[in-house]
């Protein structure tokens, strides 16, 4: 016997088309963990497994960048929220293992998580059952590093847009850097008057 459970997932579809070597729109897991083929970048793998997770295993999955994207900031937010859990090894939530249990209901087990980030604060109960509850589903919750030389270069660009008078794409840049949990702060320098963005990290 090969398996005692059989679980047939639904349909790929990527950025709403049927995934096919004819259509030019397959990619292999280490293409997207090695190369930057889709969406321009290399994606970690804890992110491809949290987008797949993120829809039911019975329903089509729609992979796209966004849902890549939404997946990355998700899990910034949980450890975030990660972070805060004392050192004491916390409880893994009855709602988690009943969600789970419930035909693999793993959209209903993010959803706890994402209450239980938010009403993490430092060394309370919520954040030490999301640290053990991501630990539990195999989640690495080492600290979550901001990549200060990212942040630098969208602040860059950011300042260009301004300057050139691109409200839209300013905007865009500062919206896409607060959903990663990065607050830019703009002023003037005392010495020159040029306008200036510095940053830092919201929890």
């Amino acid at each position: 016997m090969m398996a005692n459970i059989w679980m047939h997932n639904g349909f790929l579809q990527v950025e709403g088309q049927k995934m096919s070597k004819s259509l030019g729109n397959f990619y292999s897991i280490n293409e997207l963990l090695e190369t930057e083929t889709f969406g321009g970048r290399k994606w970690p793998g804890e992110v491809l497994r949290l987008a797949m997770l993120m829809t039911h295993y019975r329903e089509p999955i729609d992979f796209s960048v966004r849902k890549l994207e939404e997946a990355e900031n998700t899990l910034r937010k949980w450890k975030r929220g990660a972070d805060l859990a004392p050192t004491a090894a916390g409880q893994v939530p009855v709602e988690i293992i009943d969600a789970l249990s419930d035909d693999l209901a793993t959209y209903a087990t993010f959803q706890i998580l994402t209450q239980l980030a938010g009403e993490a604060v430092d060394g309370n109960d919520a954040a030490a059952s999301l640290k053990a509850s991501l630990l539990f589903l195999g989640f690495d919750v080492a600290s979550a590093k901001v990549d200060e030389g990212h942040v630098a270069k969208a602040i860059a660009k950011r300042l260009a847009f301004i300057a050139a008078k691109n409200w839209a794409e300013a905007d865009r840049i500062r919206d896409d850097l607060l959903a990663q949990g990065i607050q830019l702060k703009d002023g003037k320098d005392p010495v020159t008057g040029e306008r200036i963005t510095t940053w830092e990290v919201k929890r």
